[in-house]
């Protein structure tokens, strides 16, 4: 081969022998590196996490009393609404209980609270991710769901020592047993091909015959607590399309996921506690 073809030719054999040396690496060896690497990361990642919040501190800090009293006005309404809330929910809980001993039914798993906070977000054509604050170190579990207000935001992928990474509800990884709101019946839900810059969607499969939903008339998706990961009626997303799948049997179409899963600095992940003792 002419030298100066060589010269040509040698960025690309360079690259093929990288590729080639990288698929004969043992598979636990990559894991190890790729973990060695994210954990090397993690410190500089976190660091500027904590930046962004001193930055928003000395910014709130800036503020004028009248906003300030104005804030704690709404924090104070929105106190009274969730003790009232919380109180109903104690009633039902307890209601839910007595019908339990009564049919002696099996108790569901339960869950621990764990608020993280967002410290990068991931949202391209291959990745539809954030990574979260917390790691093992809060006794985070790989699988564990992860919620906001809203509803469902994803399921932790990877744990490491003090950071985690969630792999969102819009990623087409991320499988959950779904049902329309008033029904029982399950529908399989699955996230969307979401591009860079767009609103995120998923699309639902196994959809009944008697479902309907439009833009006009959207249908609330909800979890159905199949599978024991999500708790259920959590909300998903919104059904904007449903049309008779090419088997004719069921339904498939697209749902809407809430713009605001892209610019959350809090959820909550729910880590499975030990299983309880039968009644």
């Amino acid at each position: 081969m002419p030298p100066q073809r060589f010269d040509q030719a040698k960025p690309f054999l360079t690259l093929g022998i990288a590729l080639l040396a990288w698929l004969l690496i043992p598979t636990a060896l990559k894991r190890v590196t790729r973990a060695g690497f994210f954990e090397l990361q993690a410190p500089i990642a976190t660091t500027a996490s904590y930046v962004r919040d001193l930055q928003d501190f000395w910014s709130l800090k800036t503020r004028s009393k009248n906003e300030l009293i104005e804030a704690g006005r709404d924090v104070a309404r929105l106190n009274a609404a969730y003790e009232s809330r919380l109180q109903q929910d104690a009633a039902l809980r307890s209601e839910i209980e007595r019908l339990e001993r009564i049919l002696k039914l099996p108790i569901p798993p339960g869950f621990r609270a764990e608020p993280a906070r967002v410290m990068l977000r991931d949202f391209s054509s291959w990745w539809q991710q954030m990574t979260i604050r917390k790691g093992r170190n809060y006794g985070l579990v790989q699988g564990a769901p992860v919620i906001y207000g809203g509803g469902v935001v994803g399921r932790v992928r990877e744990v490491y020592a003090y950071t985690a990474v969630v792999e969102l509800v819009s990623s087409p990884g991320v499988r959950i047993a779904a049902t329309a709101e008033g029904d029982t019946r399950p529908i399989s839900y699955q996230g969307g091909v979401n591009p860079s810059y767009g609103p995120a969607v998923g699309v639902v499969e196994y959809v009944p015959l008697d479902v309907f939903a439009s833009p006009s008339s959207p249908r609330r998706l909800v979890t159905s607590g199949l599978g024991g990961v999500f708790p259920p009626n959590l909300t998903i997303g919104y059904m904007t399309k449903v049309e008779p799948s090419s088997d004719g049997l069921f339904k498939s179409g697209d749902v809407r996921l809430d713009p605001a899963l892209s610019a959350l600095n809090e959820v909550t992940v729910l880590v499975p506690e030990s299983t309880p003792p039968s009644r």
